[in-house]
C-alpha cells in the first residue's frame, strides 16, 4: 500500500496498533527470516527500493534513493515501561556530500530509523525521534528536524569512515524522549525507515537487519 504525502505528514498519519511480545523482545523487522509483514511504505517523492536480499546466508533489508525519498512504516504500539530499549543493526555505502542537514534543501539522511508519539486526533502533538546516519553532523548532535520542532534528529554515526561495515545500536527511546521533549512518554506507536535522497538529488545505497525492542 501507497501513499504520497509531504516528509512531516507520515508523522501525523500513522495509527496505533499493537504487537505481541516474545519474552521480553519485541520483534518490529524480522528481516533475517525474510519478511517484511507489517510494513508499509509512505512515499514523499518517487520510490526509494527497499527489498529484502541475502548477505552471508542470511536476509537483510536493501535500501537505494535515487533522488527519491520514500519510508517503510510499521504500526505497532511499544510499552516503554517493560522494553525502553531500540536494537538494530545497519550499514551504509556512502554519504551526501555539500548538504546542510538542518535546513530543508538539505534534509536527506543515507540511514535513519524513527519512532513515532502518535498525538492521535490531535496530530499536531505527534512526535518523533530520528536516529540518522548523518553525512556531516558531529556524532552525538541533536537538532530539530528542519520541518517541525516535533521531530528531533540525534546523530548516532557520521561520514564515510565506517562505510561498508555493519553497525549495532542500542537505544534507551525512553529516556531519549525524556531528554528531548521534556517529559515522560511511556509508548511509541510506529517504527520507520527512511533512506531518502530527494533534496539533494544524490543517490545511496543502505542495508538494515533486524530490529527489536528489549527490556534491557
Amino acid at each position: 500500500m501507497i501513499r504520497r504525502h509531504s516528509k512531516t505528514s507520515l508523522i501525523a498519519v500513522l495509527l496505533i496498533a499493537s504487537f505481541p511480545a516474545l519474552g521480553e523482545q519485541i520483534v518490529v523487522g524480522n528481516f533475517s527470516q525474510g519478511k517484511l509483514n507489517g510494513w508499509n511504505e509512505e512515499s514523499f517523492k518517487g520510490h526509494t527500493q527497499y527489498q529484502l536480499i541475502s548477505e552471508a546466508d542470511k536476509k537483510i533489508l536493501q535500501a537505494k534513493s535515487y533522488g527519491t525519498a520514500s519510508g517503510l512504516f510499521r504500526k505497532i504500539t511499544i510499552d516503554l515501561k517493560k522494553t525502553p530499549y531500540l536494537n538494530w543493526s545497519w550499514k551504509i555505502e556512502n554519504t551526501f556530500q555539500g548538504n546542510d542537514e538542518q535546513s530543508k534543501d538539505g534534509d536527506d539522511y543515507p540511514a535513519r530509523i524513527y519512532v513515532v508519539v502518535s498525538g492521535g486526533l490531535f496530530f499536531w502533538k505527534t512526535k518523533a525521534l530520528n536516529y540518522v546516519w548523518s553525512n556531516n553532523q558531529k556524532k552525538g548532535t541533536n537538532w530539530d528536524n528542519a520541518y517541525t520542532h516535533n521531530a528531533k534528529m540525534i546523530a548516532l554515526r557520521t561520514g564515510n569512515n565506517q562505510a561498508g561495515q555493519w553497525l549495532s545500536e542500542r537505544r534507551n527511546v525512553r529516556e531519549d524522549l525524556k531528554q528531548h521533549f521534556g517529559k515522560e512518554i511511556n509508548e511509541i506507536h510506529t517504527v520507520a525507515i527512511m533512506t531518502d535522497s530527494d533534496n539533494t538529488q544524490q543517490q545511496a545505497t543502505s542495508y538494515y537487519g533486524d530490529i527489536y525492542f528489549s527490556a534491557d
